[in-house]
């Protein structure tokens, strides 16, 4: 069956079940994208493992989008392996209020992805069993993946012109 077939069907299921909670759908490289609130994700993606298949959490990160009123989506991809098909859904969150249902009471392999999710971007995953950071320092006071830190340490001293006769 064609991708877009197959697309357009879970869409009509999805759409059947969330009627507009499900909005911005896209097919970027046939891969069926679409976007709900915050208040809906845990029926979704409940909705999308238990009865239609996806039953693989793929992946779960985040974007940062800071000249959007969202400045925030948090990215699952999801895998149903029977009928090889993938799914990406995305939540959008503003900067000063980015908090979402953890997922973890739909698969226990969530809790890594939103520590790391967390870690990178400040996104709080509520309910989750041990929100904290697994890669950086507990004391960095700051979540490198936004945009509003410079890509480089200002203070190197490796990259001054003047150490290089410029």
């Amino acid at each position: 069956m064609e991708e877009t077939t197959v697309n357009h069907e879970l869409l009509q299921q999805l759409s059947t079940r969330f009627g507009e909670r499900i909005t911005s759908v896209t097919e970027p490289y046939g891969l069926l994208t679409f976007e709900t609130g915050k208040d809906s994700v845990i029926d979704v993606l409940g909705y999308l493992k238990n009865d239609l298949g996806f039953s693989f959490l793929t992946d779960i990160t985040a974007v940062h989008y800071p000249e959007k009123q969202h400045g925030l989506a948090v990215v699952y991809h999801l895998h149903n392996m029977v009928k090889r098909l993938r799914i990406r859904l995305k939540v959008f969150l503003s900067e000063d209020k980015a908090v979402i249902p953890s997922a973890t009471v739909l698969w226990n392999g969530a809790n890594w992805m939103e520590r790391e999710t967390y870690d990178f971007f400040g996104i709080r995953f509520e309910g989750h069993p041990d929100l904290r950071r697994i890669l950086n320092m507990d004391e960095l006071g700051v979540f490198p993946m936004l945009k509003q830190y410079p890509l480089e340490d200002p203070n190197r001293v490796d990259k001054k012109d003047e150490y290089f006769g410029r």
